[in-house]
């Protein structure tokens, strides 16, 4: 209960609001379609999936779900890092090590047509963390902030994981679902 009490704080702290394009005051997602979509996921090996985007006032709100299986690094930590998108993570399912830096090698900017761009992540780019600066184990019940700016991946799932991602997108970079 605690966690929840948090994660609704953080939401409420992003002043989630009307949805101007659906004339409704809240969006409600239920837990029952975060399982079905991580289900989705894991069956379909998909490893993102957008749940529903709505508008906040200047920004938009994406809600997603995330599932990877088990997996280890060996060495440099294969990450990613938002421009201007901020995550908040809730571990649904597993545990992991999610290792982050402010900078990556051997970087690859997304394509800025592609799907992830245009309807998960924004402008991004992949890469390698060799310098971690901080790595934290994750486990079910979990929330994460991820600022903007911040390189990110996981260099171990110990067990295979779920987790919902809230992506704060103040320059509306990602379309509307």
């Amino acid at each position: 209960m605690h966690n929840f009490v948090v994660f609704t704080a953080v939401l409420l702290s992003f002043g989630l609001s009307a949805n101007a394009q659906d004339n409704q005051f809240i969006t409600v997602i239920r837990s029952e379609t975060l399982e079905e979509t991580a289900r989705k996921a894991e069956r379909e090996k998909i490893i993102d999936i957008t749940v529903k985007h709505v508008v906040d006032g200047d920004s938009h709100v994406g809600i997603g779900v995330l599932h990877r299986p088990i997996m280890k690094s060996d060495g440099p930590v294969t990450a990613i890092l938002h421009h201007n998108q901020t995550e908040v993570y809730r571990i649904m399912a597993g545990a992991g090590t999610l290792a982050i830096s402010s900078s990556m090698t051997d970087i690859t900017p997304l394509d800025p047509e592609g799907f992830t761009v245009k309807n998960l992540t924004g402008p991004s780019d992949f890469g390698k963390i060799v310098d971690v600066k901080q790595s934290q184990s994750v486990k079910k019940g979990d929330i994460v902030i991820i600022p903007a700016g911040i390189a990110h991946g996981f260099s171990e799932i110990t067990e295979a994981i779920d987790y919902m991602v809230v992506r704060i997108d103040p320059d509306k970079h990602v379309t509307l679902k």
